[in-house]
């Protein structure tokens, strides 16, 4: 026997949703209209490809395939000339995701997390400007470095557990860059972009980084200290950081260290200074300890060496937190985070590591990137021809973004329903045929052609691509001196 509850549906609900469901409409059809003026050369190939991503049932595994939906109107010669002859103002498409509405925190703050995914290209010698990129392997302390091209993805995350994310811009590392100066450069234009869309005014909170191990936060901090930012990242477990220097003695030189703090030695812990017990249904009871006012020592070496003047003091608050168990590991190791307020409270302490693990959600996304939209299937030789697929990605995510609130639940039968507004990218994915339906195409017909005569019958290929060095190489002068040079 089945009971229905009847909710009262009144005509001003019914003409709000008409109006709800015609703005998402339009705001979709707007990037969509600005994706396409942003294509300067082979702007149709190049749309419809992007169609193609979205509108294919099945996870990319060559772009071939993608030819083959009804989507795309053109042959897979065009597919792979608007890769390679192609040109996409990316300039122009950093501010038209900029333009868009952001998810934010409860408290109005808009919080980006920042990590390096790498496209692997370990068999490619003749592709340039591969770079060593660190992977993990399956077992422990199995981690590799396999060459590739890294790529150093912005990302605004959403305040709730969650597999969307808003990606806001990418870009690829070259192999004589330095990662955090590169990275840095990268999120003062977006947040730069955020200013003048009217995303962050006068008066906002903070925006919030956030960023895992392998940064240099510390330096990070300092780079960005003319923005309204504040970094939390995370720190090794053996780290040694330094309280604030005791006031100057009588004689000798004033101190500019005071007591050590150091990660793996509890006897060097003094009491907190805040200390919080949450209970969560995933990890147990976590416990989260704070001290203010720490600072790593700086030194003129690394990213340093040519800071001018004695090494700045760059204080925050260092917090440790223990959980009770995670899953599938029943002795977690506690978590390092440090936080560039030096002078955090209670309550702060723990927002801030929830926020933190709002960062793993951008690793939902890299796998959807990858496993789904086949970011890194194709056999791409230009490092050009990569950015450009990567953009095209990462526009077909933001369209799929755009039209979660008017897709329907095409689940499978074995799979549960999704509350409304809670579909997983890849379940929007199912659906966007439809709406694609309703949505402009500014893409024209493709003009009726006949293929090339192509390679004569027998002959070979005279000319042989150009091999190229991984990473790094030191060359010598004519002098005996050793300088660096790029590979690419």
């Amino acid at each position: 026997m089945a009971v229905e509850t009847s909710v009262p549906y009144t005509q001003a609900d019914a003409k709000a949703h008409r109006e709800k469901h015609r703005e998402d409409r339009d705001a979709l059809g707007r990037l969509r209209d600005e994706f396409y003026d942003s294509l300067s050369a082979r702007a149709d190939a190049l749309f419809e490809l992007t169609d193609a991503l979205l509108c294919a049932g099945e996870p990319v595994r060559t772009l071939v395939e993608l030819s083959l939906t009804g989507e795309h109107r053109r042959g897979h010669g065009a597919l792979y000339d608007g890769l390679g002859c192609g040109r996409i103002d990316f300039d122009r498409l950093r501010r038209s995701l900029s333009t868009l509405t952001l998810p934010r925190d409860h408290d109005g703050r808009i919080v980006l997390a920042v990590d390096i995914s790498a496209w692997l290209r370990p068999d490619a010698p003749t592709s340039p400007q591969r770079a060593f990129c660190h992977v993990y392997g399956r077992g422990k302390n199995a981690a590799q470095l396999i060459p590739g091209w890294p790529y150093s993805f912005i990302a605004a995350l959403e305040p709730g557990r969650s597999s969307w994310t808003a990606v806001l811009d990418a870009v690829r590392l070259h192999p004589d860059d330095n990662e955090t100066a590169v990275t840095a450069i990268q999120i003062r234009d977006v947040v730069t972009r955020l200013q003048e869309s009217g995303q962050w005014k006068e008066g906002d909170p903070d925006i919030l980084l956030i960023f895992d191990s392998g940064y240099e936060l510390a330096r990070m901090a300092f780079l960005l200290a003319d923005l309204p930012v504040v970094v939390l990242g995370r720190m090794r477990s053996d780290r040694v950081l330094w309280f604030p220097a005791p006031p100057p003695g009588r004689t000798g030189r004033p101190p500019r260290h005071g007591a050590e703090f150091r990660f793996a030695e509890h006897q060097s812990w003094p009491s907190p200074a805040a200390t919080t017990n949450t209970g969560t249904d995933r990890y147990g009871t976590a416990t989260a300890q704070a001290w203010n006012r720490l600072h790593p020592r700086i030194t003129h070496s690394g990213s340093w060496a040519e800071h001018p003047g004695p090494p700045p003091i760059v204080e925050g608050t260092v917090i440790r937190l223990t959980v009770d168990h995670l899953p599938g590991d029943r002795n977690p190791t506690p978590v390092w985070l440090w936080f560039s307020d030096p002078d955090v409270g209670a309550g702060e302490v723990d927002r801030l590591w929830q926020l933190y693990l709002r960062r793993f959600d951008l690793e939902h996304t890299f796998r959807l990137f990858k496993q789904t939209l086949g970011w890194t299937a194709p056999k791409i030789r230009s490092p050009e021809a990569a950015d450009r697929w990567t953009w095209l990605v990462i526009v077909a995510h933001t369209q799929l973004r755009l039209a979660r609130p008017l897709a329907e639940d095409l689940r499978r039968p074995w799979e549960k329903p999704a509350p409304p507004r809670r579909l997983t990218p890849a379940r929007v994915r199912r659906g966007f045929s439809r709406i694609r339906q309703a949505m402009p195409c500014p893409a024209s017909a493709p003009k009726p052609t006949r293929p090339g005569p192509g390679r004569p019958t027998g002959s070979k290929n005279s000319r042989l691509a150009p091999r190229y060095d991984v990473g790094k190489r030191r060359t010598t002068d004519n002098d005996g001196s050793k300088r660096r040079r790029r590979t690419g």
